[in-house]
């Protein structure tokens, strides 16, 4: 076991090693010249040379490179362009909107795809059936800002339950920060319960075609016992598997959602540096995000030895 999780930790260093240099070349090769942002549309040739030279801009790629990179292995990811702080120190002051958002977007999502899935394969066919696949089809399909668009306009600006924006954080109250963040989770989590359900209904659909749960049923299991205990336990290892995938398409639902709602998370962080072609600040959060989604990664890895007993590393 600690063998697996030791080899699987050095995986992660040319994962995020061949995300460093896309990312670093992707950002230098696309239209965009941050001087030119930070000069304005009166500074002159000799300006803009200046800040590109102040900046380390003049040097060659593979050098800005070795010397962010340096810096990286050291902790220290640059200062921001246009904030005139440290990377790092902006990650961790955005770190929290983003992680209560992800984390309470996937919890509404397991907590409601997960009934729906498993009742729409016991009732396959049925009216809660097609009601379920209907909304999958739906949710999956709508993109994220119309549904929090449609929320803010029908919640917040005629019924008058939420905000319309903004956020609160956990120090000022678990009111404020709960009533402020539901809205935008359940925005988020809109696509990732169509999705979950599907895969759940599908898992838990072949799980009760198998014959231990005949079995179960022959010895008078009640039908609950059956789906929850048995079917929906044996489903557990690919509704689990999609569950890890879904955090990673949580990083980019999140930028659209962050900016929707106006929450100084790391999307709106990013979506900042973007526009103002701030590069240390866009590869410091990239790079973050990609980390995240290795460890996710790796705890879904392991889950499965919690779940599938037979399941060996």
């Amino acid at each position: 076991m600690l063998n697996f999780l030791g080899k699987r930790l050095l995986a992660t260093l040319p994962v995020l090693l061949v995300v460093a240099i896309a990312v670093f070349m992707i950002i230098r090769l696309t239209p965009g010249d941050p001087a030119a942002i930070i000069g304005g549309d009166s500074a002159t040739t000799e300006d803009l040379n200046r800040i590109r030279m102040q900046l380390g801009l003049t040097e060659p790629l593979w050098t800005q490179f070795a010397i962010w990179a340096r810096g990286v292995i050291t902790g220290d990811f640059g200062f921001s362009y246009f904030l005139n702080k440290p990377v790092s120190t902006l990650i961790l002051q955005r770190m929290e909107p983003t992680l209560c958002l992800a984390a309470g977007t996937l919890l509404m999502a397991v907590l409601i795809s997960l009934p729906l899935g498993t009742l729409s394969a016991w009732r396959m066919g049925g009216w809660l059936d097609r009601i379920v696949m209907g909304f999958s089809v739906t949710g999956f399909s709508v993109p994220v800002f119309v549904i929090g668009y449609i929320l803010i306009y029908v919640f917040a600006l005629e019924l008058r339950w939420f905000p319309v924006q903004g956020y609160s954080r956990i120090a000022d109250g678990i009111g404020p920060w709960a009533i402020k963040l539901l809205l935008p989770c359940l925005t988020l989590a809109v696509t990732y319960v169509a999705l979950l359900s599907r895969v759940t209904r599908a898992a838990v659909s072949e799980a009760l075609t198998e014959d231990y749960i005949r079995t179960a049923r022959a010895k008078g299991v009640t039908e609950w016992t059956v789906l929850g205990h048995h079917a929906l336990r044996n489903a557990a290892v690919p509704v689990v598997t999609v569950i890890g995938m879904s955090a990673a398409m949580l990083m980019g639902g999140v930028v659209v959602t962050e900016t929707v709602f106006a929450i100084p998370g790391l999307g709106q962080l990013t979506v900042d540096a973007v526009l103002s072609r701030d590069f240390p600040v866009l590869q410091g959060v990239v790079l973050f995000f990609a980390l995240v989604y290795v460890l996710l990664n790796l705890l879904v890895d392991l889950s499965y030895l919690i779940l599938d007993p037979r399941i060996r590393y």
